[in-house]
């Protein structure tokens, strides 16, 4: 083993530079704020993030925590629960700072690093590099979700779009995926141990729409009562429906006149008509698929299409997938036993792709996010099986 190569560097300070770019002209109060019950405060996320590396290179690596023990009790998300840890981050200039001299060094330590250090096994074809250009990389997009989610909570509901957003039939548009005996799962270094061991699947063939769910199909759902209609909904499905009284996707909003608008980091936005929709939690893309006499796919059969080169627009939304989440035939921990394996509870649904705000680090076909079914404020749409 040798010194991190310089490719591998360039991305690392890529996604440092980016995660701390979103601070600029953030005041302290609104970087402290919890804005969704779901989302930290948008600064612990930052300190987060800056935490994990420090952690794996100096705690872990070199059996040394002198950046990590003062700060452990807040940045270790299993010691401070979402709500507390806002009003305990330091002042935003402060951490920034500190991520800014810290970080020079940290680049410089992997550039230059030498035997003994060097030697280290989870320096292996780099990779705990990737591991935290990977982690960095999860959190920025949850960094995107708390952009949005404080742009909702501003809206005052006046928007005037330009152009009124319309429904539109279901597309029936699909690609035929053959039955057969397929890849699934990732390779190291750049797998998380959820998406390994790589193996062989045999799947039966179907059919699966070209491209996601759009804005104008959705509407198309709404104004067909889909909300207000037990028989589309799960039990559970419509409980939550029930108890929320949700009739829309989060990311959108409706002005007096009743004219749909989207809201997103820099405001409110036209609703673009063809593209995909996003915002809609399991419960609402399995209700979606009743009413379309559909059904989502499998991620294997995702996975499957993605290696097949036959869907398209697969980077536009996160996409449902109607498996829990679960460890793989031959799944070993890594680089940590607590990484994955609390989340193989049957309570975690998969979802595949990426949105507009997913990384390059992270957009593979092996990729497995997940999610709790009634979560919504992710950028997550869904794409039709139809049997």
């Amino acid at each position: 083993m040798s010194a991190t190569s310089l490719t591998t560097m360039i991305r690392l300070r890529a996604v440092q530079n980016k995660s701390r770019e979103l601070f600029a002209g953030m005041n302290d109060t609104d970087y402290r704020l919890q804005f969704h019950k779901d989302l930290s405060a948008l600064g612990w996320h930052l300190g987060h993030g800056f935490f994990t590396e420090n952690y794996w290179l100096h705690e872990i690596i070199q059996k040394n925590d002198y950046l990590t023990r003062d700060v452990s009790e807040l940045f270790a998300p299993e010691k401070c629960p979402k709500p507390e840890r806002g009003p305990k981050l330091p002042k935003l200039k402060n951490l920034l700072n500190d991520m800014v001299k810290q970080q020079d060094i940290n680049d410089l330590l992997l550039l230059e690093m030498t035997p003994p250090l060097s030697d280290h096994p989870l320096f292996k074809d780099e990779y705990i590099q990737n591991f935290i250009i990977q982690h960095y990389s999860q959190h920025y997009e949850t960094m995107r979700m708390v952009f949005n989610q404080i742009a909702i909570k501003k809206d005052k509901g006046e928007y005037k779009p330009n152009t009124s957003l319309q429904s539109c039939k279901l597309s029936k548009e699909t690609v035929s995926i053959d039955a057969g005996e397929y890849t699934v799962g990732g390779e190291l270094p750049y797998s998380y141990d959820n998406e390994l061991p790589q193996h062989n699947i045999n799947i039966e063939s179907f059919n699966i729409a070209a491209r996601p769910v759009s804005n104008a199909e959705y509407l198309k759902f709404i104004e067909a009562e889909g909300y207000q209609s037990a028989e589309y909904w799960s039990e559970d499905g419509w409980q939550w429906q029930q108890q929320k009284n949700i009739c829309s996707p989060e990311h959108w909003a409706s002005n007096k006149n009743g004219e749909w608008y989207g809201i997103k980091q820099q405001g409110a936005f036209d609703l673009i008509a063809s593209d995909a929709v996003y915002g809609i939690n399991f419960y609402e893309a399995m209700a979606f698929c009743k009413w379309a006499q559909a059904r989502l796919p499998h991620e294997h059969e995702w996975e499957a299409g993605v290696r097949s080169e036959k869907l398209h627009n697969t980077g536009k939304v996160w996409e449902w997938c109607n498996n829990t989440f679960y460890p793989y035939e031959g799944f070993k921990p890594f680089p940590y036993d607590e990484y994955s394996t609390p989340w193989f509870d049957n309570k975690h649904y998969v979802l595949r792709g990426a949105s507009h705000h997913t990384r390059p680090e992270i957009r593979r076909a092996s990729f497995r996010n997940f999610f709790q079914p009634d979560k919504r404020h992710i950028f997550a749409g869904l794409r039709l099986v139809f049997d």
